[in-house]
């Protein structure tokens, strides 16, 4: 079994930043795939961001601003948040599957984090 813990979240003013981490255990390794998801208040889960061994993937919203990355050693994966905007306000989670591949739906990822909340105010 794989424990996700996210850390980072907090409150922010519409552009500025904020760095996210996902820390993994449970297990020698993390998940081959990781990704990042986010819902906001009365709206569905979506995806934000994912890595898949070195390829990064992401959503539309978000590309250009939100950077992924991942530390192996740390079994740590990190979501570099910049101009952010209010709308970009969500409770983030981590999720991570030993599948490769981009990975975009709720349903392919079979680990998940408690999620760590994200307030951009204007």
């Amino acid at each position: 079994q794989v424990q996700l813990v996210e850390s980072g979240g907090g409150l922010v003013q519409a552009g500025g930043s904020l760095r996210l981490s996902c820390a993994a255990s449970g297990r020698t390794y993390s998940p081959y795939t990781m990704g990042w998801f986010r819902q906001a208040p009365g709206k569905e889960r979506e995806f934000v961001s994912g890595i898949s061994g070195g390829s990064t993937y992401y959503a539309n919203s978000v590309k250009g601003r939100f950077t992924i990355s991942r530390d192996n050693a740390k079994n740590t994966i990190y979501l570099q948040m910049n101009s952010l905007k209010v709308e970009d306000t969500a409770v983030y989670y981590c999720a991570g599957d030993p599948s490769a591949g981009a990975l975009r739906m709720i349903k392919d990822y079979v680990y998940w984090g408690q999620g760590t909340q994200v307030t951009v105010s204007s």
